[in-house]
Parts: structure tokens; C-alpha cells; sequence
């Protein structure tokens, strides 16, 4: 007899079978198209393991407000007319960043929205572009 997964394991699986999932070079290139990556990670992770450059960093607990793009507190980089346009979201290992993407999608009618396969430990051991978070002058934290 096998065990039954748990609910949020099931869940996980659930949101991952309706989000575009990248592995991180592919993501680099979705960027690259314009698409806005997006980085949920908490600041002491930021401080500690660096930054994405270009990627924006939002809070999760924040993150429908900043992607709500009727909304007067939604992030600079998005406009009004903004519901097509691509999101990519990254988390430490994919797993916040899989469900998140799936809450947005559900909740804000988003249409393009996807996360980083294996998150930001992925990005990193994929060798892709990392820099140390500079005091003060790093990317905005949209808290």
C-alpha cells in the first residue's frame, strides 16, 4: 500500500501541471524577450547568496498587490494594459514560486505567468548571473 501524498504536495503538483515552468537558462532568454522576473526570495537570502541582476524583488506576502496591475500599489514596471505580458517568478528552490505563480494566475486573471524550475539554486548552479546585494544601492525591495 502506498501513502498518499500530503495536501500541499498535491497542491504543488497541482498548481505546476497549469504554469509554464522554465529551467533558469530559458528564463534568462524569456527576459531577455521582456518578460519580468520577479524574485520572492526574503532580503537576508538576497544578502546573503546575491541577487539576479535586473530581477525585481517583491515581498510574497505583498506579491498580488505588486501584480495586480489595476491596482494603484502594482509595480512600477507594470502598466494597466499589462495582463499579457510575461512574469516569471523565483524563489530560493521552486516551490513558493510554483505555487505563487499559480495563486496570481487564478486570482488576478494574469495570463503569462511562470516560475524557475529548481529556483534560484538552480540560477546559481547553472552559472548564471549573480551579483552580492550592495547596500543602498541594489534593487528596490517592494515590500
Amino acid at each position: 500500500m502506498t501513502a498518499e501524498p500530503d495536501v500541499i504536495s498535491r497542491q504543488l503538483a497541482r498548481a505546476r501541471e497549469r504554469i509554464r515552468r522554465y529551467p533558469p537558462e530559458e528564463a534568462v532568454r524569456a527576459v531577455e524577450r521582456g518578460a519580468l522576473l520577479v524574485d520572492l526570495r526574503p532580503l537576508e537570502y538576497r544578502l546573503r547568496f546575491g541577487e539576479i541582476p535586473g530581477a525585481v524583488a517583491v515581498s510574497r506576502h505583498v506579491l498580488e498587490w505588486r501584480l495586480d496591475v489595476s491596482s494603484e500599489w502594482r509595480l512600477k514596471e507594470l502598466a494597466p494594459a499589462d495582463t499579457d505580458r510575461e512574469i516569471i517568478l523565483i524563489c530560493n528552490e521552486g516551490y513558493t514560486s510554483s505555487l505563487a505563480a499559480w495563486q496570481v494566475t487564478e486570482l488576478l486573471g494574469l495570463r503569462e505567468v511562470a516560475d524557475v524550475t529548481g529556483g534560484f539554486a538552480a540560477w546559481r548552479a547553472a552559472g548564471l548571473p549573480v551579483t552580492p546585494r550592495l547596500a543602498r544601492t541594489g534593487p528596490a525591495q517592494h515590500t
